[in-house]
């Protein structure tokens, strides 16, 4: 039989080892992130290079945007650009947003005709709204790349939706998520990014 002091310090690095598990599991959670660090909304793997990648059952696009602070003044060195990048779509602040989506796969994308529409998530008591900010017509992009500069006057979730009609009339639609400024969660994954940045 164990004596009380030996049992007493078993069980507490028992708790202190429980204690640090859960830890890493609520930060993997709190994070959305596999045990390699990526993202597990997006495919393939996430945030690489400056650029998010979403993935439906037939489209891949990558995307990236650069917003414009809104207290930005102008600047005497032409060199130097004003805008700032942003992480898979997480804007500080109302701004000037400028975004570029990648089509990514399959190669014959660049045939699709797309049409663009920005909305903005609305909850009410009753519902979820779908306020539309901007549509763009369809069109082809044979260059592989969809760039659109937009201005977003008010903090909140907004989704920029992708369509796609193929020549064989197959319809296919991927969503951008944008968040436009920041809550207590922000604060806490900026405060304990050193941490857990990967060298």
């Amino acid at each position: 039989m164990k004596n009380p002091p030996e049992y007493s310090s078993r069980k507490f690095q028992l708790a202190i080892l429980l204690g640090m598990l859960a830890a890493f599991v609520l930060f993997g959670m709190f994070y959305r992130a596999s045990s390699q660090g990526d993202s597990a909304d997006t495919y393939p793997k996430g945030f690489r290079g400056g650029a998010c990648t979403i993935e439906t059952d037939t489209l891949i696009i990558g995307y990236s945007g650069y917003y414009l602070p809104a207290d930005y003044e102008g600047s005497n060195d032409p060199m130097r650009s004003p805008y700032v990048p942003i992480q898979c779509g997480r804007v500080p602040e109302p701004a000037m947003l400028n975004i570029s989506i990648d089509l990514l796969y399959p190669e014959s994308a660049r045939e699709f005709v797309f049409t663009q529409r920005l909305v903005k998530l609305e909850a009410t008591p009753e519902q979820s709204i779908e306020r539309e900010v901007l549509a763009i017509p369809a069109q082809q992009y044979r260059s592989g790349v969809i760039t659109q500069a937009f201005k977003l006057d008010e903090a909140g979730q907004y989704v920029l939706y992708l369509n796609a009609v193929t020549p064989e009339h197959q319809i296919i639609q991927a969503h951008v998520p944008l968040k436009v400024g920041t809550d207590w969660q922000d604060h806490f994954r900026t405060l304990f990014s050193t941490f857990l940045r990967k060298e």
